[in-house]
C-alpha cells in the first residue's frame, strides 16, 4: 500500500513536490502536514522507485512474523525522529523529500529485535547499518547514491531515522511471535 501511496504521489510531478516536502520556512509558518508528508515524495522517479524497491527488500528479508502495524509505528517513530533532528540539530537543512530517513529506521528497529531472536543476524544488520551512517557522516554520501537518487542525499536524515527506529525496536520489544526471525 505504501509503495503504491508513493507512486501515484510521484505522478503528481513537482508542483505536488513542492507543496508536500519538508520546508522548513513553510512548516515556520504552521504547514505541519510537511513533517509527514515529506517522507512520501521524492527527487523523481529514480529516487521514488529507489526507495519502493528498498521498502520492499526490507519487509521481504525482515517482515516474517512481525505485526503490520510494528511496522507503521516503527515507521512513524523514524519519521518523527528525522524532523526533530533536521528542524533542531540542522537549521542548515532547508529543504528534505524521500524515505530513506524511515527505511534506515526500520531496518534499525529489525535489527534490535533480531538482537532477541536471532543475534547472529541482529548484530551484523546494526554493524553494518552503523558503518553505513558512520562513513555518511565522515565521507558524505556513499558513491554513486547521489546519481541514483537524482539529487542530494541528506545523510542527517539516515541517522535520525535510525535512531527513531532504535528507539522504536526497544520500546515495542521483543516480537511476539519467537519463532519468527524478527
Amino acid at each position: 500500500m505504501l509503495a503504491l501511496i508513493i507512486v501515484l504521489l510521484e505522478t503528481g510531478g513537482d508542483d505536488l513536490r513542492l507543496l508536500l516536502r519538508y520546508d522548513r520556512a513553510a512548516i515556520g509558518s504552521g504547514q505541519f502536514w510537511r513533517l509527514l508528508s515529506a517522507h512520501f515524495v521524492h527527487l523523481g522517479w529514480g529516487h521514488a522507485l529507489l526507495n519502493v524497491a528498498a521498502l520492499l527488500l526490507i519487509l521481504w528479508l525482515f517482515g516474517n512474523g512481525v505485526p503490520p502495524m510494528r511496522w507503521v509505528w516503527t515507521g512513524l517513530a523514524a519519521a518523527l525522529s528525522v524532523d526533530v533532528g533536521l528542524w533542531v540539530l540542522h537549521p542548515d537543512v532547508s529543504w528534505y523529500v524521500g524515505m530513506s530517513g524511515v527505511l534506515h529506521g526500520l531496518v534499525a528497529a529489525a535489527g534490535v529485535w533480531l538482537m532477541w531472536t536471532a543475534p547472529g543476524i541482529g548484530i551484523p544488520v546494526l554493524a553494518a547499518l552503523a558503518g553505513k551512517i558512520g562513513w555518511e557522516t565522515v565521507s558524505g554520501p556513499l558513491p554513486m547514491s547521489a546519481d541514483l537518487s537524482g539529487g542530494d542525499v541528506i545523510v542527517q536524515a539516515h541517522l535520525w531515522g535510525a535512531i527513531g527506529g532504535i528507539i522504536s525496536g526497544i520500546i515495542l520489544g521483543r516480537p511476539r511471535h519467537p519463532d519468527a526471525p524478527v
